[in-house]
């Protein structure tokens, strides 16, 4: 009697376990078992109509787990634009981003109402989007629900800076049990972003009192940048992150890196570090070994403070709370 019961206390604990942030690759295998296929297909669609659907995307993705968890409160809107995506450092979040989790959503929610979370749909879009743009296949987990916190003022020092120095970037991302590893892999998303001019002028035209343009950056890489954000230039234009092969998700960031060519004070940093220089060499000389990385990485972000059980609730519509 005493062993029986010694299991079922077991099994009880591997039940509250599974509620306290356990995600299975195979969650909705019996609830809704074609969630990946419908989509990896609404995505795709969404690729069709724009490229801004890849870096957008998987930008929503890495913001949403940086507050309050992977948790789709980024993608709350409010009425008196208080929510999470209206704080200052979210702002130039692209809509498509939004556009393709809410699309992506309707699509599920045709064929397994009230059944999946916009949580997960972020998660296994923020993959298609990588492998659509060439990167590696992965397995996602899943069994996320999505928040019930939505705050603007929740957000500020919660994202890395452009400007942030190796130290900075390490300790933001080890607070999510991110590693140095797992930073520099992650940062090689840039390999298909975009940034407005205002986030790295100062690298081109005030860096230092004695040196305007950033020693670090390429000179000719500084000059192109000079052409392509002219003094008053319009805020909104938007500049690639690799300026080789800006739309596939390839390790030409990291060999941009080598050459001086990272937009960002914070991703030309990891190669001007010697602690974080031979990682990045590792990721330029070797796109498996980058991948390899990319995807540890994900998959780890992707339980960074996720939400099961009562612990949230599965959103009917991603921009509403359901009560």
């Amino acid at each position: 009697m005493k062993r029986w019961r010694g299991l079922c206390l077991f099994m009880v604990l591997i039940l509250v376990m599974r509620g306290e942030g356990q995600l299975v690759e195979n969650f909705y295998s019996s609830t809704c078992p074609n969630v990946e296929a419908i989509v990896r297909e609404a995505v795709a669609r969404k690729l069709n109509q724009t490229f801004v659907t890849v870096p957008a995307t998987l930008r929503l993705f890495f913001h949403d787990c940086f507050v309050e968890g992977c948790d789709a409160s980024v993608l709350i809107a409010s009425p008196n634009n208080d929510a999470e995506k209206d704080a200052p450092d979210n702002l130039s979040l692209a809509g498509d981003g939004f556009d393709t989790v809410v699309k992506a959503k309707q699509a599920v929610e045709a064929q397994c109402p009230g059944v999946v979370s916009c949580a997960d749909i972020l998660t296994i879009a923020a993959r298609d989007v990588v492998v659509l743009a060439g990167g590696f296949p992965f397995a996602v987990e899943l069994g996320r629900r999505d928040g019930l916190v939505s705050q603007a003022s929740r957000v500020a020092g919660n994202l890395p800076e452009p400007n942030f120095d190796l130290n900075s970037l390490n300790a933001m991302f080890a607070k999510h049990n991110l590693s140095q590893l797992d930073m520099i892999a992650l940062s090689g998303a840039h390999t298909i972003g975009f940034s407005h001019c205002n986030r790295f002028a100062n690298r081109v035209y005030s860096f230092s009192p004695s040196s305007p343009v950033d020693p670090t950056l390429d000179p000719n890489y500084a000059q192109q940048l000079m052409l392509s954000c002219p003094h008053n230039v319009d805020p909104f234009i938007a500049i690639n992150m690799d300026p080789v092969t800006p739309q596939t998700f390839d390790n030409s960031y990291f060999q941009n890196l080598v050459r001086g060519k990272g937009l960002f004070t914070s991703d030309q940093v990891l190669f001007t570090e010697p602690a974080s220089q031979p990682t990045v060499n590792d990721f330029a000389s070797s796109p498996s070994v980058f991948n390899g990385a990319f995807i540890t990485a994900m998959r780890k972000l992707g339980r960074v403070d996720v939400k099961t059980g009562n612990q949230g609730e599965i959103r009917l519509d991603c921009t509403r709370f359901n009560s």
